[in-house]
């Protein structure tokens, strides 16, 4: 492993993320939850992938970390990339998402794009069961 290489790489994503950190050296155990999240992050951006997937991004962290992390997200989607966000705060996804696709029991219920994203539109699509569930599906593809 090329030590120099990384530090480099971890310099330049500390002030990218604005990760507040006394050192590089700083166990990661001892940093806020906000910038724990963001080391994270940071990891995964190094691969340069396309298409990314965030599993709760800002659960369990404070407001001004989380507005990090959506400019982020925006920053990243206007540079091309993809995100996949799953997020169980429809306050979050209504304000991140583009188009949302939502799930009940492990099944496709709706997919709705940003006009006809409400809380109440997909309140209803997360409480859909049963034949009720395949039948969205059919009409949504």
């Amino acid at each position: 492993m090329d030590f120099k290489k990384a530090a480099t790489k971890a310099h330049e994503m500390v002030k990218a993320l604005n990760i507040k950190t006394p050192s590089l050296e700083q166990q990661i155990k001892f940093l806020s939850g906000g910038n724990q999240q963001k080391v994270v992050i940071g990891k995964w951006l190094t691969a340069d992938t396309d298409i990314l997937i965030f599993d709760e991004p800002t659960r369990g962290i404070d407001v001004g970390a989380k507005s990090e992390i959506y400019k982020l997200l925006n920053d990243l989607a206007s540079q091309g990339k993809s995100i996949i966000m799953i997020s169980s705060e429809l306050p979050e996804i209504l304000r991140m998402s583009h188009r949302v696709v939502v799930m009940c029991e492990g099944r496709v219920t709706g997919i709705l794009t940003a006009d006809e994203m409400t809380q109440e539109s997909i309140m209803k699509y997360a409480t859909m069961r049963g034949s009720m569930a395949q039948e969205v599906v059919i009409e949504a593809a």
